[in-house]
């Protein structure tokens, strides 16, 4: 008999944000398979069993883990933020898509968390007000002129766009590139949102206008999300500044 494999993601990090439907999940599975750092963020039991691996190593722990739910054992796949957004979801549902029949009989639940750009624009205000995408910089998975044509089309379409994996010590070159290109397309004052470990204890929140960008000021934990034409930003004496998009455009952004 098939266990049951749960993938689910632990929210940007602060522990309210793990949603009550993974911690049931986690409640009720054995083995527990993930990057060591967002392990970290759940408090097992004595007889729950976790087993680390390296980020890059998704589908390989997307194997391990359905061969042993296989076996009749209740497992949980973790990731950070939600998922199904840039995660482990999909390296689930693609091991079980190209591996063995058994593997299609597997109870997969899939949990829904808060991914992180949801987290930023929480805490800014409301960027995401409006029609927005989700692009991941990284050019592991895909080519950078695929990225690049992306970056233009979801510009010039009038989309708010977050940027995931905007850059990290073996990519130090890409939100640059991708700031080189928006400048290019959208007004100089368009705001970008650089929001840093949204509800951790190192939180870091700052926003620039797209003419002065600075992609020094990201890192890995940093989710990028830069605003629309339509994009506004509201100015607060003695408060944050808040950031939102309107719900309602009145004319086609050019």
């Amino acid at each position: 008999m098939s266990g049951r494999l749960y993938v689910i993601g632990t929210g940007p990090g602060k522990p309210e944000q793990t949603t009550p439907e993974a911690l049931a999940a986690v409640a009720d599975s054995h083995e527990f398979y993930g990057y060591g750092p967002y392990l970290d963020r759940l408090t097992l039991r004595d007889d729950q069993i976790r087993q680390t691996s390296d980020n890059r190593e998704e589908l390989d722990r997307a194997k391990v883990a359905l061969q042993r739910a296989g076996t009749g054992v209740n497992v949980c796949v973790v990731s950070g933020g939600d998922p199904g957004v840039f995660a482990m979801a999909a390296a689930v549902c693609e091991a079980i898509d190209d591996g063995p029949a058994e593997w299609r009989a597997v109870d997969l639940v899939v949990v829904p968390g808060i991914t992180a750009m949801l987290a930023v624009a929480a805490r800014i205000g409301a960027p995401l007000g409006h029609d927005f995408c989700a692009i991941s910089l990284s050019d592991n998975l895909k080519p950078w002129p695929l990225i690049e044509s992306r970056l233009r089309a979801a510009a010039q379409a009038g989309f708010v766009i977050a940027l995931y994996n905007p850059i990290s010590k073996a990519r130090p070159w890409q939100l640059g590139k991708a700031f080189e290109i928006l400048r290019d397309i959208l007004p100089a004052d368009t705001p970008v949102i650089f929001g840093r470990a949204a509800g951790r204890p190192d939180e870091r929140m700052a926003v620039a206008r797209i003419a002065e960008a600075d992609a020094t000021q990201a890192d890995m934990a940093t989710c990028v999300i830069i605003g629309s034409a339509e994009t506004r930003v509201i100015v607060r004496e003695g408060r944050s500044d808040l950031v939102y998009t309107p719900r309602f455009i009145r004319e086609e952004t050019k």
